[in-house]
């Protein structure tokens, strides 16, 4: 009896084992050969990308960076916050409210906020009029150049803002939001303190309210983080629950660091000042790293169709390249030609159902190549388009294959070179024979119809 027990028992671990494997090996391989779009598949296919992105991608290192930008921004930033503040009339209720979160760290606060005055003092004191403001908002402006930075990384964009765009952009942000935060806290309070003295019986009510209002502000923060940071078009659909776990993940490190505070005081008898300094590190980078694994659920649940192909993409034939790269060239040509507005790199995706990744590489090569270049189109300064960057009315797709073909480093190798002259020889003469025997020239390529219907969005 207890021999056919423990055969059973291993017969059902086998079947279990093998049952795991085969889950285990369509989550990993066999989904993105399933071609249906039901949630479950596409929630499989966002899980999958994301942990292999993630295992992929060093973010760790990436949020020790940042945590190091944020501690030399941290000044400045109360620094602008306090001078709004003062302003409106609430420096006063800041710093009560920082005081209450952190009763055990009154002493810290107390240092830093002399920091924040000393800041303030010389940026408002300083030998040069303005050089302090300048230097603070500059500080501001290289922390979130480089939160963009991380973005642009995960999303495979490899240019980001220009430099005046990201003047205009993020000094915008740090006077609204500021602004935002002061009033918003002093409305909170003032309700809070208006429903308390007048109705008293709804003050648990309108603590709710607001508790949920808070959780809901945090909610949209992260969405919209993930939507407008990175230099590329995040749709609202996949920002909104990336930035839902984000934030859900922010405000449970917010009370464990709250909490956590009251275990820290046991220590300061020992550290002193400096306890509140490594939790606050480790809080810090725990952020970061949720912060951007969030923008990975983000990239992996846009990115499912683009990413079925990608073993394809960088597995592509010579070949293949140079008949997909003509032809996007001859959307792009033939489209100028007729004075219709330039393309975006989605616009092309999305018409000819081509993976992004792939078009990205092409027409970042066709940049090197002067074949196109980026433009910013008028009636929408936030998209990248590509038009011709030389006259097309004469050039052959020959030319335009050989342009390909030597695309790269090349005759560096002095001695091969001149060990292998008739290997040289013989491939020149295959270069002028494909410049010869194609002289198609790209504008009388015929293209579908559609990409010349296609609006710019």
């Amino acid at each position: 009896m207890k021999t056919k027990g423990k055969r059973k028992i291993a017969e059902r671990m086998a079947i279990w084992q093998r049952k795991t494997m085969r889950l285990w090996q369509y989550a990993t391989v066999g989904v993105w050969h399933d071609r249906r779009n039901t949630l479950t598949v596409r929630l499989i296919k966002t899980i999958s990308l994301t942990i292999k992105s993630f295992l992929n991608t060093d973010l760790q290192s990436t949020a020790c960076a940042l945590t190091y930008r944020l501690l030399l921004a941290l000044v400045p930033a109360l620094a602008l916050i306090f001078a709004i503040g003062r302003g409106f009339g609430f420096q006063n209720l800041l710093e009560s409210q920082l005081f209450n979160y952190f009763p055990s760290q009154r002493k810290a606060l107390e240092t830093a906020l002399q920091f924040v005055d000393n800041y303030l003092a010389q940026a408002s004191e300083g030998l040069f009029v303005g050089v302090g403001i300048v230097v603070l908002l500059w500080t501001l402006i290289s922390l979130i150049s480089a939160v963009e930075d991380a973005f642009n990384q995960i999303w495979g964009v490899k240019h980001g803002r220009t430099l005046w765009r990201k003047i205009t952009d993020y000094t915008a942000i740090f006077l609204i939001l500021p602004v935002l935060m002061v009033c918003g806290s002093g409305l909170t309070a003032f309700m809070s303190t208006s429903v308390e003295n007048l109705l008293p019986f709804m003050s648990p009510i309108v603590a709710a309210c607001l508790d949920l209002a808070s959780v809901l502000l945090i909610w949209l923060f992260f969405t919209g983080v993930y939507m407008l940071i990175p230099n590329a078009k995040v749709k609202f659909k996949n920002a909104l629950p990336a930035g839902i776990m984000a934030g859900i993940a922010y405000q449970v490190l917010q009370w464990l660091f709250v909490g956590g505070q009251i275990y820290v005081s046991k220590y300061n008898a020992i550290y002193g000042g400096f306890a509140f300094l490594p939790l606050l590190l480790i809080w810090l980078q725990l952020v970061w790293l949720f912060t951007l694994s969030g923008a990975l659920i983000c990239y992996a649940a846009q990115s499912i169709t683009d990413y079925a192909l990608e073993n394809d993409v960088y597995g592509i034939s010579f070949n293949y390249k140079s008949r997909i790269g003509v032809g996007i060239l001859a959307v792009i040509a033939k489209r100028y030609q007729k004075g219709l507005s330039p393309l975006t790199a989605v616009n092309l995706q999305r018409t000819f159902n081509i993976p992004l990744r792939l078009i990205s590489l092409l027409l970042q090569e066709m940049e090197d190549l002067r074949l196109v270049n980026r433009v910013i189109p008028a009636n929408n300064p936030e998209l990248v388009a590509f038009q011709p960057a030389r006259d097309f009315s004469t050039l052959t797709v020959g030319e335009v294959l050989i342009a390909f073909r030597n695309h790269g480093s090349h005759d560096f190798v002095s001695e091969f070179d001149k060990e292998f002259t008739e290997l040289n020889d013989t491939l020149n003469g295959i270069d002028k024979t494909i410049l010869d025997s194609t002289t198609t020239l790209v504008t009388d390529i015929e293209i579908p119809k559609r990409a010349l219907t296609i609006r710019p969005q």
